[in-house]
């Protein structure tokens, strides 16, 4: 066999591996797309079908970001076993090489996914209710609970998507669980004013205020201040009417107030000169 000879054979090698490889990698791709818009449609039929059945909504998106994810990573995997795109003694020696840093990174995802889970046992809050997170100073009603995060819209509309372990490891305030909430308001007044005026007025207007509930309503004197004292009410409404009535209520007491002749005191600062002699 001539040098020439050898060199056409040799070429003949490496260009056949390596259309082979295209070849493999083609028709890997051509799966894997096809596979993704299979698992697309399956989410979407599991979704239609669990909101046909009354499911609750966060348990939907739950268990759909759940099959959407484990089974992306199923098909991956098996493209790449199946292909031999590469070898399986290649890709255990790179699991075990990374498996430290493999169960490092994890360590936050599982504490999600179990934060999840427990959102979902315990509803501290679900799909539509507002809820305060203090340690993080976000607040907004809650989109949806996925298998990592939970997505809420604050008041101005920005999309705030809160870890879940964060939710489950941390005080949470759902201001929109229960039917009714008790409206709490306080203003200072001056000494010199007439407390029971002042707290007739507060009565008057609460009860000429439709929203309110007919049940147990308070007017009292909550404290007396270094320089005013300080009247409050209390009286219940619906979670809904909680903060229009609120912006009312504190407009028309200020309007009440002035015509009454009732001073609502604000710091002031008296500056007294001395004049020294020559």
């Amino acid at each position: 066999m001539t040098v020439l000879e050898k060199i056409f054979l040799y070429l003949e090698g490496k260009v056949g591996g390596f259309a082979d490889f295209v070849l493999k990698a083609l028709l890997a791709l051509i799966i894997y797309f096809v596979a993704r818009k299979l698992i697309g449609k399956l989410c979407v039929l599991i979704r239609k079908n669990m909101l046909k059945f009354h499911a609750d909504v966060a348990i939907t998106s739950f268990v759909v970001s759940l099959v959407k994810y484990s089974l992306n990573i199923f098909l991956v995997l098996t493209i790449i076993v199946q292909l031999n795109l590469v070898k399986e003694s290649s890709i255990t020696a790179a699991i075990a090489s990374a498996g430290v840093a493999i169960s490092l990174a994890l360590q936050g995802g599982l504490s999600n996914l179990a934060g999840g889970v427990l959102i979902l046992l315990l509803k501290p809050f679900k799909a539509g209710d507002y809820i305060i997170f203090p340690n993080e100073n976000q607040e907004g009603t809650v989109r949806k609970i996925e298998m990592y995060y939970t997505t809420i819209s604050s008041v101005d509309n920005r999309i705030i998507m809160i870890p879940n372990a964060n939710l489950t490891n941390s005080t949470i305030v759902n201001v929109t669980a229960m039917e009714k909430r008790k409206l709490e308001i306080k203003v200072g007044v001056s000494y010199s004013s007439d407390l029971k005026e002042a707290k007739g007025i507060l009565q008057r207007l609460v009860e000429a205020e439709p929203r309110f509930l007919a049940e147990e309503q308070q007017f009292f004197v909550d404290s007396l201040g270094e320089s005013s004292i300080t009247v409050g009410l209390r009286a219940w409404v619906r979670t809904d009417d909680y903060w229009p009535v609120k912006w009312e209520m504190n407009e028309k007491i200020k309007q009440e107030f002035d015509q009454a002749g009732i001073e609502i005191p604000y710091p002031q600062l008296d500056v007294h000169l001395k004049e020294q002699g020559n």
